[in-house]
């Protein structure tokens, strides 16, 4: 997958919108206009701040449903995807949680975003919603169906889960590309918030070869200059917020300081990476 087609970089910075809870979840609060609002709010800040990409996510419906939301998520979801459309000019991901994939993917089709998240692609995760089975074959047959064009970003081994079997990290990258079909990997902590290490990132990208690999969550301005090294981009949003606290608004301010550390990384990986090509030719 060609990240520059899309963001426009080869190392994009992708923010994230928490939308408000949605009707049916537990903390509805009955008023889809002050979640559009909000997610506007949220868009803006998030652009002036300069990332290249956004993803909006049903965040705050907790307890999330595990594979099918409501039909009146996805109505809601689609609206405010629309709405944010007409504001910034960005490439716009959805997340539909937990891992209702076909969802995302509707939406997005619909809507004409560019890419999906799917927490659960391949195998089997015991999470706080119970066993959640990927379900690769019918999302990728679903794509086709559609005639969409839409990317599928997978994480692997995704935060808050634990897998049923035991597969090593390598095998779990391999196996969500290879068998999978994911058009790029997500690698995150144990938790939102947390950060993967820098081993782990480096085992992730040797294990995906030329498919892009994200950070998924922990990514903060004091540790993007590091982990940045090993990856093709980042997606982040907790400390992008007031006081780097998750029920907060973004704070553009935040934004700006992160993107522009994330940019100074990926520039320095850039040039070092043809010195380093050069001494292996000649080893």
């Amino acid at each position: 997958m060609d990240l520059v087609k899309i963001f426009k970089t080869p190392n994009p910075v992708i923010g994230v919108v928490h939308l408000l809870p949605l009707p049916t979840s537990p903390r509805w609060g009955g008023n889809l206009k002050t979640v559009i609002d909000r997610a506007e709010q949220e868009a803006v800040a998030l652009a002036s701040g300069g990332v290249d990409g956004i993803i909006v996510e049903n965040f705050f419906d907790a307890p999330f449903t595990k594979d099918h939301v409501d039909p009146v998520v996805v109505s809601a979801m689609s609206l405010v995807v629309q709405r944010l459309m007409s504001m910034v000019t960005l490439p716009i991901g959805i997340n539909v949680l937990r891992n209702d994939a076909h969802s995302a993917l509707a939406i997005a089709t619909c809507t004409h975003a560019q890419f999906i998240r799917v927490n659960v692609l391949t195998g089997v995760m015991a999470t706080d919603q119970g066993l959640i089975e990927g379900r690769a074959h019918e999302l990728l047959r679903y794509r086709r169906e559609l005639g969409s064009d839409v990317k599928i970003f997978a994480d692997v081994l995704v935060k808050h889960a634990r897998p049923l079997s035991a597969p090593n990290l390598t095998v779990a990258v391999q196996d969500t590309i290879e068998r999978g079909l994911a058009d790029a990997v997500i690698l995150s902590g144990w938790a939102t918030g947390s950060p993967p290490s820098l081993e782990d990132l480096e085992l992730a990208k040797a294990a995906a070869e030329a498919t892009p690999v994200f950070i998924g969550s922990g990514a903060n301005w004091e540790n993007i200059s590091t982990l940045m090294q090993a990856v093709d981009g980042v997606i982040t949003c907790s400390s992008l917020k007031r006081h780097g606290r998750r029920d907060q608004p973004i704070d553009p301010i935040r934004v700006s300081r992160f993107v522009e550390a994330a940019r100074r990384s990926a520039t320095a990986k850039a040039e070092v990476q043809p010195k380093s090509s050069s001494v292996s030719l000649h080893s």
